[in-house]
């Protein structure tokens, strides 16, 4: 459920714009709140199960995240179905980093590889078929189902997972609230200023201008506070290590350029070329269904000549995917046109997925492989709403919705902007060369992999 949410609503939003209104300010904040809070309560969702119990903390985010689907499925106006959005994505920010820290405890050792690998692939499923999802919902329901459905669902799975789950505590239980609050508040204000900016006052707004720099203000602070505090929710010393800082880094400008072009795309094909919301998200399908084709080899190829290259590599068809848009997209453009776009994109997603969590636990010590996969969960998050904020952006300056063509005109720009961010992915994630004696799994060298160790009994670093 919190992976599907985070592009359900994408088909929606040409349908939520007719019935609730709404400006493109607003359609952005539909994805965004979500994303947002999402990204940056994550690390705190999984030290709040530390501190109070990991099972009990699970089934409240469960709840919680249950609950603000029935609000947003109610919400009677648009700034109403935003605020439902991100309480959902404070209760994702729970399910998921206590989600994989119940599974490994729950998992026998020999076999949290297996297990690891089916939860990846479930995720990753549940990201690519969010648009589908939500274009048959709308089209042959209503929008308000595509949170509805997560009701009964989260109503069924509290009761099991309190019956199924044993509870377990880490031994560090302390909540870096100062943290929190400064990188919420910081990143709130860099995704505001740069969502403000597509209004009337463009970039020489006063509010555009101070929510930036306080944006960027707190930012710098809440780094300044990890380096000094005992028990900080992420060590700043981690980026230090150059592997670990190329995969961050990799992973936000991949979602900032895959986020930001899925959300203008899917408005193209229903704004302006007049698809119904199933035939959008069916169409799709050559980009989305493409991971569950080509993951098993991309897998399997990064066993064989390591992770870095094959991710660098599904980087790289990525970017060209959204150059090749560029440069053949008109108002009326076919879809056969099109399609070859779609497949490169789709291969590069299961190229870039695949060999993910063994890139990022490779990239550090066992000790520190918890924090690690929550670091990169959370950057990817921060740059889907970064990503969105910034191509609606290039979009809005360059064109808009009056015709075809003035969304071509907006649309290009954009695509060539998300095209730069994930090539220099690409080119980041190639210095994601695993330092010795780090982590032992494979996926980050150059060569052959290496043999991996059992995965650690959770501990707090597990869980943030």
């Amino acid at each position: 459920m919190a992976g599907l949410d985070n592009l359900v609503v994408v088909t929606a939003l040409p349908t939520i714009r007719e019935e609730l209104g709404g400006s493109l300010e607003q359609l952005e904040w539909t994805v965004n709140a979500y994303t947002l809070s999402f990204a940056v309560l994550m690390m705190f969702g999984a030290a709040l199960g530390d501190r109070f119990g990991r099972r009990r903390v699970f089934i409240g985010g469960l709840l919680l995240f249950t609950a603000a689907s029935a609000a947003a499925a109610m919400a009677p106006g648009i700034e109403e179905l935003i605020a439902a959005r991100a309480v959902q994505g404070a209760g994702a920010a729970v399910i998921m980093p206590l989600s994989l820290t119940l599974l490994t405890a729950a998992v026998p050792a020999a076999k949290r590889g297996a297990a690891l690998g089916i939860y990846g692939a479930l995720n990753g499923l549940a990201i690519a078929g969010g648009p589908l999802v939500g274009g048959v919902v709308v089209e042959h329901v209503s929008w308000q189902w595509i949170f509805w459905i997560n009701v009964p669902v989260g109503l069924l799975l509290a009761p099991f997972a309190l019956r199924g789950l044993a509870e377990s505590r880490g031994p560090n239980n302390s909540l870096d609230l100062p943290g929190t609050f400064l990188v919420s508040l910081g990143i709130f204000g860099l995704i505001y200023g740069l969502i403000r900016a597509n209004g009337e006052g463009g970039w020489s707004d006063s509010q555009v201008v101070v929510s930036l720099v306080a944006g960027a203000v707190l930012v710098v602070a809440f780094v300044l506070w990890e380096r000094r505090t005992r028990a900080p929710m992420l060590p700043m010393s981690m980026f230090r290590n150059r592997a670990f800082s190329a995969v961050n880094a990799g992973g936000m400008l991949m979602s900032v350029g895959m986020f930001g072009v899925v959300f203008l795309i899917t408005q193209f094909m229903q704004t302006i070329q007049g698809m119904s919301p199933t035939e959008a998200g069916v169409k799709m399908l050559a980009w989305t269904a493409m991971p569950l084709l080509v993951a098993p080899f991309a897998g399997i190829m990064s066993d064989r000549i390591g992770g870095r290259p094959v991710v660098a590599f599904g980087l790289a068809l990525m970017a060209a995917a959204f150059a090749y848009w560029a440069l053949i997209m008109t108002p009326d453009v076919s879809y056969v046109v099109q399609l070859p776009g779609f497949l490169l994109g789709g291969v590069g997603i299961a190229c870039f997925f695949a060999p993910l969590l063994n890139l990022t636990m490779s990239s550090v010590e066992v000790s520190e492989q918890g924090i690690a996969s929550g670091s990169t969960s959370a950057t990817r998050e921060l740059g889907a709403a970064l990503g969105v904020a910034a191509l609606a952006s290039v979009f809005t300056h360059n064109g808009g919705y009056a015709s075809g063509q003035d969304f071509v005109d907006g649309f290009v720009p954009a695509l060539w902007v998300g095209a730069a961010a994930v090539a220099l992915a690409a080119v980041v994630m190639l210095f994601a060369t695993r330092p010795d004696g780090a982590g032992g799994h494979p996926g980050a060298g150059p060569g052959k992999a290496e043999s991996a160790p059992e995965a650690p009994e959770p501990t707090a670093s597990a869980t943030r």
